[in-house]
């Protein structure tokens, strides 16, 4: 164990309890697990007012601290989670937008990562489930073969994961540096521009599928779903979408005993409710929503089965959990899986306009809980403004390690709004959505959009408006949540303010 951790936690815990010795504080150490989501709106959890019932998440939250004004880095999946790892802002290079699974690393060996910070501060790290940031360092990954850099060079120890995407190729497993259950007689290759191989494709032949695409999506087809990409071989690998939660599950059980009281680290990524939204036999048709409903249900059970794990172990008491969402929520996102059709009364978006890939509030404003029944108040509620990139600066605070300030340039240590000790929160986020357009808030409410294109809608998610105009906005979204009121004209003074600042972070 490293002894800066066992200084710190000293230190921390001292006025209230003193400092009794070695083994008293290294039963301080907190386990720390991040269960980022996939596209789960504001209005998806029942404690934020969604209708479909999540008891698990809602009861991490009557243990725990409920954030109402968090937000993910970004509008889309992979910048938010190249964000929060790096403690970056992804808009500051080119190409950290939605990457395919032959893209190379996003993350190369050198980059200042929160695993390893966690990892120096004397911590097992892990990643298990989607991971959507790309492997290797040429133009086209291998994966017959070992496959890096990736997870394993930037901080995490082990990895047990989704290559990119549950509705993008290949459709398999890769733990460490190796696709599971690979038969070398049949080897893997992916294209993500020309056909390769004779699987059928969604396009060609759509009587096989279990689900229907509606846009894209429509190439080649592994477990009745056509997905993006065309891949062959890799048939002993490939994964049944069904059994995807179950899998990650029982990966991150096994991993929980592997540690043998270490302290550790986990970054637990659900493909939920991502599409398709195929789920587990037990839970089709458990709610009247649809797939998307179900699947919710699906992550729920997911949170709950860690929860549980955890528990049986002892290990609850003294384990931060965290839950969130990479960006907001989405309904018709390339399958005919009628989330819009059969949404009810449920409002994932919220009181909010737009949603995942847009600029406004439903985009990038999510759900954030955090239990940790050792140290954090029950049934809290916290209105400061908290930002995903800000976890790396926290723990580092938190664990007493330096970390490269240079790198990891946005991430700032905000760790007693992380336990509910402080309401003061960040200045300022910036939220990024599609297109490049970039928004900046303020936490006195102020909000400016930069212009950007003139598209209204997002064009393969119709229902999402992108918030985008050719010319600058500014919104109060304190008194206006909604973001209707247009006050360029009525607040000239407040929007060379915004803008003025929104450049001073763009030029940092």
């Amino acid at each position: 164990m490293n002894r800066p951790i066992l200084l710190t936690l000293c230190a921390a815990a001292g006025a209230m309890n003193g400092c009794n010795g070695v083994a008293e504080k290294q039963s301080a150490i907190p386990n720390v697990i991040i269960i980022y989501s996939d596209d789960v709106g504001y209005g998806d959890v029942g404690v934020y007012d969604g209708k479909i019932p999540t008891p698990n998440i809602d009861r991490l939250a009557q243990n725990g601290l409920m954030f109402t004004n968090a937000y993910a880095p970004a509008a889309t999946c992979t910048p938010s989670r190249f964000s929060l790892l790096t403690g970056e802002y992804a808009w500051r290079a080119p190409g950290r937008n939605v990457a395919n699974a032959d893209l190379p690393a996003l993350i190369q060996p050198g980059k200042e990562t929160w695993p390893a910070v966690m990892q120096r501060a004397g911590y097992a790290t892990s990643v298990i489930g989607k991971w959507h940031l790309g492997f290797g360092e040429g133009n086209v990954t291998d994966w017959n073969g070992k496959i890096n850099p990736g997870p394993l060079e930037i901080g995490f120890e082990y990895a047990w994961l989704i290559p990119a995407t549950n509705d993008r190729v290949p459709t398999v497993y890769v733990e460490d540096h190796y696709v599971v259950n690979l038969d070398p007689n049949d080897p893997i290759e992916v294209n993500f521009q020309q056909r390769v191989g004779d699987r059928p494709t969604g396009y060609d032949n759509p009587e096989l599928l279990k689900m229907m695409y509606t846009v894209g999506h429509n190439q080649t087809i592994t477990n009745g779903i056509s997905r993006i990409g065309y891949m062959k071989g890799g048939e002993a690998a490939l994964w049944r979408d069904e059994d995807i939660a179950d899998v990650l599950v029982e990966k991150a059980v096994d991993y929980f005993d592997r540690q043998n009281g270490t302290p550790f680290f986990m970054y637990f990524n659900p493909v939920d409710i991502h599409v398709p939204r195929i789920v587990h036999e037990r839970f089709q048709g458990i709610t009247p929503f649809g797939p998307r409903g179900d699947m919710m249900v699906q992550l729920d059970w997911t949170v709950g089965a860690l929860v549980q794990a955890l528990e049986e172990r002892n290990l609850l008491e003294n384990t931060i959990i965290i839950f969130t969402s990479d960006n907001g929520p989405v309904l018709d996102d390339g399958y005919a899986d009628f989330a819009a059709e059969k949404l009810g009364d449920h409002n994932p978006f919220a009181h909010f306009r737009g949603g995942k890939y847009s600029a406004l509030e439903a985009g990038s404003r999510v759900p954030m809980i955090i239990q940790w029944p050792a140290k954090i108040e029950k049934g809290k509620v916290s209105e400061a403004l908290f930002c995903h990139l800000d976890f790396l600066a926290s723990f580092a605070a938190f664990l007493g390690q330096d970390f490269d300030r240079e790198q990891a340039m946005d991430s700032q240590d905000h760790w007693e709004n992380l336990i509910g000790a402080k309401e003061t929160g960040r200045q300022s986020v910036v939220q990024q959505a599609i297109m490049g357009v970039l928004a900046y808030l303020r936490d006195d409410g102020y909000k400016y959009i930069a212009p950007g294109p003139s598209t209204r809608f997002v064009p393969w998610a119709m229902e999402i408006e992108t918030g985008f105009r050719t010319e600058d906005q500014l919104y109060n979204i304190i008194e206006d949540p909604s973001e209707i009121v247009d006050l360029v004209e009525q607040n000239p003074e407040i929007l060379l303010e915004l803008k003025d600042e929104l450049q001073k972070v763009i030029n940092q």
